[in-house]
Order: structure tokens, then sequence, then C-alpha cells
């Protein structure tokens, strides 16, 4: 009995052996690869290229006083209010500048003095006239010097009422100036408050803006592009701008401008472009959001294609491996290329929709709009070793 339970142990032992080495063998032997396949199908080509930029309104116009002085009312101290050309937005008042002030009333003063001269001279030229001394040709040469003394007299008391109030009573101002919007639009930026002093424009000065008023039923993307890209494009191609901060929404554009000369921007030269967009009923959109627009370069619609990752190159030539009546195996066929987006690419000739094409290792998975797939697993898988 107990040689009968030695030989049992010993079999038993052997048989885990032999199956241990049975096991390590057939897991060593190689799997047959096995390739996917994919198939070419009727679809939309759209070649882009894309520019990074905002919307900003078309038309922008700064509102600057006439005169510098104090700005003692404002109508509109927030934004986003509609202005109507020639509505009041605020009213300055002057400051008089001492040395003008000095010299306007020196003027006032001389030309009282020679007015009272020329008053003299006429009164007494008048009483010789009446005797008979004079003719009258000499008479109206002392009428007209007291005509043009009497006219210097309102011009230097003009002078001085403009220093003085910024404005004369013959224009019917008031004291203060009323700064006035330039154009019809919506304000979008108050950058002054009440008591702040405010440049009007000249020479050596741009002037403080009261009010910056834009038009904002007529927006605009400006962007910017590549140097690479920028050769490709040109005025009046289609654009669909993507919004940041209305992300539901696409909206179309055509380009309407290319600037001659680009600018260095982070170590690279960039190109501004500026697009007209198409605004939606009811759809508002601010100044200043970001934005992205697609630039179609070229478009094909309803054609055959497939993905560019399924051709393989020799020598330069494009072919394709499309599976045989037999599975698994694979023939060369030349394929003739055409539009590509960078994903898929338009076949001219070489393959039709019923062809299996032959997954390379290095394609990568399919794609969402791939044709169907056979073979290891199905559509947009890469290939597998089994």
């Amino acid at each position: 009995m107990k040689r009968i339970f030695t030989l049992i142990v010993v079999l038993l032992f052997v048989a885990a052996i032999g199956g241990a080495f049975f096991y390590l063998f057939k897991k060593s032997q190689a799997q047959p690869v096995v390739f996917q396949t994919e198939s070419a199908e009727v679809t939309d080509i759209t070649k882009k290229t894309v520019a990074t930029g905002s919307v900003v309104p078309r038309r922008v116009v700064d509102v600057k006083p006439k005169v510098t002085g104090v700005l003692t009312e404002l109508k509109f101290e927030n934004p986003g209010a509609p202005v109507k050309l020639g509505d009041p937005i605020g009213k300055i008042s002057i400051i008089p500048d001492a040395q003008q002030m000095n010299t306007a009333e020196s003027q006032v003063r001389t030309a009282q003095i020679a007015l009272e001269n020329a008053k003299r001279e006429l009164d007494r030229n008048e009483a010789l006239f009446k005797r008979g001394v004079i003719s009258d040709a000499e008479l109206q040469t002392y009428r007209t010097q007291y005509a043009l003394r009497k006219q210097e007299g309102d011009l230097a008391g003009s002078s001085l009422q403009l220093v003085k109030e910024g404005a004369t009573r013959a224009s019917g101002k008031a004291s203060t100036l009323i700064v006035t919007s330039t154009t019809d639009g919506t304000i979008i930026d108050v950058p002054v408050k009440v008591g702040s002093s405010v440049i009007q424009a000249n020479s050596f000065n741009p002037g403080t803006t009261i009010a910056t008023i834009a038009d904002m039923g007529d927006m605009i993307f400006d962007g910017r592009v590549d140097e690479a890209e920028v050769a490709k494009i040109e005025k009046g191609m289609k654009l669909s701008i993507k919004i940041g901060a209305i992300e539901a929404d696409l909206f179309d554009g055509k380009l309407e401008f290319i600037a001659p000369q680009g600018k260095e921007i982070d170590g690279a030269i960039q190109f501004e472009i500026k697009a007209a967009i198409v605004q939606k009923p009811g759809q508002y959109i601010r100044a200043g959001y970001s934005a992205n627009a697609d630039i179609v370069l070229a478009e094909k619609k309803k054609v055959l294609a497939m993905r560019e990752a399924l051709v393989q190159y020799d020598n330069g030539k494009p072919f394709v491996e499309v599976e045989t009546a037999t599975p698994q195996v694979f023939a060369r066929k030349d394929v003739t290329l055409g539009l590509s987006d960078g994903i898929k690419v338009e076949v001219l000739s070489g393959v039709t929709t019923s062809d299996k094409i032959k997954i390379p290792d290095n394609a990568g998975p399919a794609g969402a709009g791939s044709g169907s797939g056979s073979g290891g697993g199905g559509m947009g898988k890469p290939p597998s070793r089994k």
C-alpha cells in the first residue's frame, strides 16, 4: 500500500512538470499578425488655417474737449449708454491762464485808448467839416479810422471773454463748454471722472479723452496669422469665427484686410488681418471678446477621401495596401491624391469605397470619420497582435 501511494505522488509530480513545460512551449509560439483595415468614404474636405485675435468695433471715436479746464459734469459715468450725434456728454469749466489773461486785458485797454482817441479826432473833424474847413473826403477818413478802432475793441473784448469763459456771447455759449458726441453709437469707455483736469488737443498733446464711442452693430475680427500662412490667404476668403465667450455659435466672416508688413510677436513674425463679422439677430457681441478664426483656404464637397495616415510612400510615390480576396493578404495599389486637410486626403484614383485598406503600424487609431474596418477587432483600433 505504501508503494502504491509513493508511485501516485511521483506520477503527479512528473505530470506537473510536464504540464509546466507544455504551457511555456505554447506561450513561446509567435502569434500571427492580424491587420485592421479601413475603407475610403465620400465626405467633405476643407483646408484651413487658424488665426487668433479679438472682436472689436470697426469704428471707434475718442471724444476730446476743445478747451483746457476741469470736468464739472458728466452725463454718462458708466459705459454702455447709446448716444446720438450732438448729445451732451459733459461740461468743462475753464481755468484761465494767468499769462493769457494778462495779455488779453492789456489788448482790451490798448483798444479802448485807441478808440477814445479816434472818437476825439472824429468829433473835432466833424466840427471843422460843418464850418467848411475840411472836405467830405477827409471826414470819411476819420470815420473809417473810428470804425476800425471800434472793431478792434470788440475783438479784444471777445478774446478776453474767450480766455475767461471759453466762449463768447456772440456764439451763444454759456461760461462752461459743453462736450458733445461727435457720432452715433454706444459709449464703451469713460476714462475720466468729474473733477478731472482735461486738456484740449494741440500740437504737443493728443488731448484728454472724455469718452470713447463705437458702433456696436458693425464688428470686425482683428487677428494675426503666421508668416508661413499669410501667402496662402487673400481678400474675400470666408472665415468661420469662434468667439470664446459665445461657445454655442459660430459666426461667418469675410476677409477684408491683410497687413503688408509683419510684426515680431513672441519671437515670430505675425501679420495683422481684419474680417467683417456677420452678426446674428438677437446676439449681442461685446467689444474685446477673444476669438479664433478658421480661414478656408480650399474646400471640396462630396469627394472620395481616406485618412492620410493610411498612405505610404515609395520614392515619393503614394500607395496603399488593399486586402485581396484572401483575408489578411494585401496588395499594393498606387493612388493619386488631391486636397488634404491634414487628417483626410482626397483620393483621385487608385481605390474605391469597397476596398479594404490596411492600417499601417504607425498610422495610429482610426478617426471618427473613417470607413468601416474588418479583421482584428473592427474600426478605430490600431493593428493588434494575437
